[in-house]
């Protein structure tokens, strides 16, 4: 009986996207397959649409290229004001994402999808900005362009030779909870670029000489309306599954092919594959164990042999296990939303059929609205079919004995009671006995015990007793009734108990499969995720494993493993990069170069192949099993999917950190350039006058024009010692020479240094006499307080007081400088510890921006940290902490 019982890990996984439904907004994607359809055009008239509704509605970014149509439909709709972001001197607008979110409107627009942010925006992409917006329960409507998606960059562009740079992840389009289709045929495109709809004429003459030449659109075109109807048809499954309708729905072909260890079954698979490349149709092949125990080792080997053709030619594989291959089969089929099913023609003659039906006869009449295409395949030369191999003919002569010793004592039970209870509960005590014999013994020793129990009731307790005879005709019913049950008992315990190890058989590759994933899942590095492979690998399959990587000569080397265990022979190597370069698993028991002593597997993802596991298996008839040549070629998908998506993450890693390194050269330029070029200017000015014109210039004259070049010259290098003190914390060249000092002597050397600067300035110290002595670099300290004072007359009025003070707290040593200026905006307070950060635009100052980076990082390497706060009374406050109880590094100095 098939279990209709709802999943509940399916239940819950749709109560938690019920719940996820509930507070995140709707995304709308308007889909085309090139600029110019209509995309914006329809996604402004959906929402002139939704306002008539009465849904408020807020234009955050619409782009109409200077389309008439297209901006005439922007009357009446609020338009969002855009955020200004100065870059190299020019103001760029982008989409104000907090206004966006603070206004929290019904529904808003946010146009081209896959646009890059200016730099400085929150987020890289405008794609991320509309998930904060999902996550913030504000719908959006927004459009896209197929080239935009990343699983189709590389194809796009192979047809139209045009590398599209900004793109999408596809996940972001699949979780959209509505795509429309946005069409409009290639002709009539290409007419509305020659009327200038799309662009002004010169760029229009251009664009259909390249990017929009007829067949490129056409091709764009099929690529669009083809991804819409996948995600369509994924629509329609998720649909099915959440109704729990079992019944194929035909709205795609799919197409399920049955393989077996029949050499005809070859022949089937081409059939089956022909018929869907034909009918453009994705198909199955699929292989189901029944009695793994009856399988002799040159049928499990074609069986693989058959999956491999099948998967060579495109198909999607699978293997089942149960004991009804019909069940299995149409399970999975109805699952899998399948339209027809490839299956050969039974061989048995029409009249034994008729006594004992074929599966083939059982799928037939079970198939339902599924179509069945029975063929036996072509002739063709090689080995006759293998036919299962006959269970084992050594009887298990305890089994049989266990059988009759339950039968014995059930009858001597049954004597003793049998003064005080009905036939009946005797019956029902034989039964109990046929049951525990069915439960742990064989089908064979159960109905033994059947029989013999039948023939004990008679015998001992119907009369005439003591004698096979009856005397009351009815007995003969009870006796039949007694035996069916017995039968029928038996039968469903010994197949509960086959499903019962089909069921741990199962699990144990399940179980597998997921220590593998989870530990893979937690761990990053190339090394020590085919470490983790390796070791799982090697437990599971009781094998010696060892893995290889190209080098960047495609090479393969060896990575780790158990090498020693292995001869890894020029032919060897030529065999591993064999596997490695065809993405097949060639070795010691295929068919491919079986001379070998090891077997050699190629680890694909998405079909490409980063490397390949070489597997010598202990006890190698453990491994030629088919099961476990699956749940190998399993375990190595898994690892090249980690390895890949390791790779995959260290080069984003690698793009990103070029990014940052790019922006932090803008940045430095932008920053120093200006402040290199104002101190040198006055020096060189002043010299000029001194030159030029010095034997006429009085002396206070030329005294002011040389207190000017110190000036200018120490600022100058200020500037170069900062940089060179910034390059040498970032390489871990500055490492503090610890001394127990007093931290008064320390703030007072810093005030003495800054001391002209602080000119006309009340400075406030407060600092308790019995403050300890604390762990410190002397220099280092000292420079983050001259850092700050620096920093507090640069930002605050003339004349305002600085407060310093320090005092202990929780094992820490807490120094503070605050002033009377104007504060820093809250937001502003996190970034200004940040390399060449200069405050708020309307506070900016001359000065790199480095300063407080320094007092960021000298404090650091102390073991401390600094913060900014504003004082409730106005101004601005910096702290920092150095800890009491820091540990002397070997070398220090201990006062």
């Amino acid at each position: 009986m098939t279990d209709k019982r709802p999943d509940p890990d399916l239940l819950l996984t749709r109560v938690q996207a019920q719940e996820r439904e509930v507070s995140r907004g709707k995304l709308k994607v308007f889909f085309g397959f090139s600029p110019g359809v209509g995309k914006t055009y329809a996604m402004l008239e959906a929402a002139r649409g939704r306002q008539k509704e009465g849904a408020s509605v807020l234009l955050g970014v619409v782009e109409t290229h200077g389309r008439k149509d297209t901006a005439n439909l922007l009357e009446g709709l609020e338009v969002l004001p855009a955020q200004s972001f100065d870059y190299k001197g020019a103001a760029l607008k982008e989409f104000d994402l907090d206004g966006a979110i603070k206004r929290h409107p019904d529904l808003l627009l946010v146009d081209e999808l896959a646009h890059t942010n200016a730099e400085g925006s929150r987020h890289l992409k405008r794609w991320q900005d509309v998930q904060e917006l999902l996550d913030n329960g504000i719908n959006v409507y927004t459009t896209l362009n197929v080239q935009h998606l990343e699983s189709v960059n590389d194809i796009v562009a192979q047809i139209t030779g045009v590398i599209v740079r900004e793109t999408i992840p596809d996940k972001v389009v699949a979780e959209a909870d509505d795509v429309e289709l946005v069409d409009l045929p290639p002709d009539d495109l290409l007419k509305r670029l020659e009327e200038g709809k799309v662009y002004l004429p010169d760029a229009a003459q251009r664009a259909i000489k390249n990017f929009f030449r007829k067949g490129n659109l056409i091709a764009l075109r099929e690529i669009a309306l083809r991804m819409t109807a996948d995600r369509v048809n994924e629509q329609v499954q998720d649909y099915r599954r959440n109704m729990d309708i079992t019944q194929t729905w035909p709205t795609a072909d799919r197409i399920l092919v049955c393989v077996s260890s029949n050499p005809a079954s070859a022949n089937l698979i081409r059939a089956a594959h022909r018929m869907a490349k034909s009918l453009r149709a994705g198909w199955i092949a699929v292989y189901v164990e029944t009695h793994p125990e009856r399988q002799s080792e040159q049928s499990k080997a074609i069986v693989m042999r058959h999956l491999k053709l099948a998967e060579q030619l495109g198909a999607e594989t699978a293997m089942l296990s149960g004991l009804n291959f019909t069940e299995e089969i149409m399970t999975y089929s109805r699952e899998r939303n399948v339209t027809k099913i490839f299956v050969g023609k039974p061989g048995a003659s029409w009249w034994s059929r008729w006594f004992n039906p074929s599966p083939v006869d059982v799928l037939l009449r079970r198939s339902g609205e599924i179509d069945i295409y029975v063929t036996k395949g072509e002739t063709q030369e090689g080995p006759p079919a293998v036919k299962p191999r006959p269970v084992k003919n050594e009887i298990e002569w305890a089994a049989y004995g266990y059988a009759l010793l339950t039968v014995a004592v059930s009858t001597g039970a049954a004597w003793a009671i049998f003064p005080l209870v009905d036939l009946s509960n005797i019956i029902m005590l034989y039964l109990f006995g046929i049951l525990v014999i069915s439960s742990k013994q064989g089908l064979g020793p159960s109905t033994l015990a059947s029989i013999l129990s039948v023939v004990a009731l008679d015998f001992f307790f119907v009369q005439p007793r003591f004698s096979f005879a009856v005397s009351d005709t009815q007995y003969l019913f009870v006796f039949l009734v007694m035996l069916l049950v017995g039968l029928a008992i038996s039968s469903s315990t010994v197949r509960i108990r086959q499903q019962a190890q089909v069921s741990r058989l199962r699990e144990r590759r399940t179980a597998a499969l997921y220590a593998l994933s989870r530990e893979l899942a937690s761990t990053r590095g190339t090394a020590d995720l085919l470490e983790i492979a390796v070791k799982h690998i090697s437990e599971v399959f009781d094998s010696s494993v060892i893995a290889f990587l190209p080098d960047e000569y495609g090479r393969l080397q060896v990575q780790c493993g158990n090498v020693a265990d292995f001869k890894l022979t020029a032919k060897e190597m030529g065999v591993a990069h064999w596997a490695y370069d065809l993405g097949q698993m060639v070795g010691k028991g295929t068919d491919t170069l079986p001379g070998t002593d090891a077997l050699y597997v190629p680890l694909l993802a998405s079909g490409e192949p980063v490397g390949a596991l070489g597997v010598k298996p202990h006890s190698p008839e453990k491994l030629w099993i088919l099961e476990q040549m699956h749940l190998l070629e399993a375990f190595a998908h898994q690892t090249a999917l980690a390895v890949s998506g390791d790779k995959l993450a260290e080069k984003q890693q690698h793009i990103q950190m070029q990014m940052e390194t790019e922006k932090l050269r803008s940045s430095l330029l932008s920053s120093v350039s200006h402040d290199l070029r104002t101190p040198l200017a006055a020096i060189t000015g002043s010299i000029s006058s001194l030159l030029e014109t010095g034997m006429t210039l009085d002396a206070a004259t030329r005294h002011d024009l040389l207190e000017n070049i110190h000036d200018e010259s120490g600022r100058l290098e200020r500037l170069v010692n900062n940089l060179l003190e910034m390059t040498k914390l970032e390489s871990g060249g500055v490492q503090p020479q610890k001394e127990l000092q007093y931290p008064a002597e320390i703030i007072g050397s810093a005030v003495a240094r800054v001391d002209k600067k602080l000119t006309g300035r009340p400075v406030n110290i407060q600092i308790p006499n019995d403050l300890p002595m604390v762990p410190m670099d002397s220099l280092l300290i000292e420079q983050v307080l001259v850092n700050l004072l620096e920093n507090a007359v640069k930002y605050t009025p003339e004349k305002s007081a600085i407060d310093i003070s320090a005092w202990i707290e929780k094992d820490n040593l807490v120094v503070q400088v605050a002033d009377r200026g104007l504060g820093v905006p809250e937001e502003d307070l996190n970034r200004l510890f940040e390399k060449f950060y200069r405050g708020p635009q309307k506070m900016n100052k001359s000065g790199a921006g480095l300063g407080l980076s320094i007092c960021k990082g000298f404090v650091e390497i102390h073991g401390g940290s600094i913060w900014a706060e504003n004082r409730p009374e106005g101004g601005a406050l910096f702290k920092f902490t150095l800890p009491l109880e820091s540990p002397l590094e070997p070398g220090e100095k201990n006062a």
